[in-house]
């Protein structure tokens, strides 16, 4: 599982991911708000670990703007700030938890723990949408107008991924990296591949079309929801 890291402080970046990493995540980080904002909207994370007081603006500004943006992602609060009054605005702007500083190290991976677990039960019962596009997380399961299709893990994988960011152009490296893990190879046409594969088993179930290719940008889902 990937983790953002959003601090001013290169110590406590470089603290949480020595810590993370021996727990298996992959870290990146970021010390401002600009950048962290960059990286949460076009990445894929399991948790956002953030800092409330950044150089170029305030994380609770940040958390809100990342919920606004639909980004589902669950964000734990690292912050050295110990009033109750902001713990509470930062929960009601979409925070999941708070916890601060200094920090016991044990404590800090068992909150990234329940975070994640909350954020994964809640995912399995998610529906998402776009036009007659319907999938149902729980059941792993494609529909079109009504009717189920069948998807391979990949072409199921790859749409989950358009839906989760629909209306968005994707690069080509962006859906090699979150959907399969792996560096996109120009000289391959394996993305395209699968696209084309998802744009016949929907064609043929709706009225319209809805993945579009942008010229040397990458794909979109087109949705009007």
């Amino acid at each position: 599982m990937k983790a953002l890291i959003i601090d001013d402080d290169p110590s406590i970046g470089v603290l949480v991911k020595t810590i993370m990493n021996k727990d298996g995540y992959e870290v990146d980080a970021a010390q401002t708000a600009k950048e962290g904002e960059r990286l949460a909207l076009t990445d894929e994370y399991g948790v956002i670990i953030l800092d409330l007081g950044l150089p170029d603006g305030e994380g609770i500004e940040l958390c809100e703007n990342i919920r606004e943006e639909d980004i589902t992602t669950p964000v734990l609060i690292l912050s050295a700030d110990q009033q109750t009054d902001m713990k509470v605005q930062c929960l009601r702007v979409g925070a999941d938890d708070y916890l601060t500083k200094p920090f016991d190290k044990n404590e800090l991976m068992a909150r990234v723990e329940a975070v994640t677990r909350r954020a994964d039960s809640q995912m399995v019962n998610q529906v998402l949408s776009c036009g007659s596009l319907e999938v149902r997380m729980l059941e792993r399961e494609f529909h079109v107008n009504g009717t189920q299709v069948d998807l391979t893990n990949n072409e199921y994988n790859l749409l989950v991924y358009l839906l989760k960011n629909k209306n968005e152009i994707l690069s080509q490296e962006q859906i090699a990296k979150n959907v399969w893990d792996i560096h996109f190879d120009t000289q391959t046409n394996y993305i395209n591949v699968y696209i084309s594969y998802l744009r016949k088993k929907i064609r043929s179930h709706a009225d319209r079309e809805y993945i579009d290719t942008v010229r040397k940008k990458g794909f979109t889902i087109r949705c009007n929801d």
